[in-house]
């Protein structure tokens, strides 16, 4: 499983590892769910509510979210898609 600031970073997949942006990774690893989303780093802080699975991250992302952008999204709304993120079961990361 990855850590949670590679599962945060991913900007992609390479078979069967996770493609993690190295740089963000190293500049906002150490930011909780609600600090990525205050810093408006919307799809971070929601990797950052799905690797938690706490109902309570996921509300904040979308409180800041729907601020910003104009939107009502709520929790039942599609929003892997919206994001790009999925739950993905990997083993590896490579960073770039």
């Amino acid at each position: 499983m990855l850590s949670r600031e590679d599962f945060v970073f991913t900007i992609g997949y390479d078979g069967p590892a996770a493609v993690v942006d190295g740089q963000a990774k190293h500049r906002n690893g150490s930011l909780s769910t609600r600090e990525l989303a205050e810093k408006g780093l919307f799809r971070a802080a929601y990797s950052s509510a799905v690797y938690s699975r706490a109902p309570e991250d996921l509300e904040t992302v979308l409180e800041f979210y729907n601020k910003a952008a104009g939107t009502s999204y709520t929790p039942s709304s599609s929003l892997d898609r919206l994001f790009g993120v999925f739950p993905v079961e990997v083993k590896r990361a490579i960073i770039l």
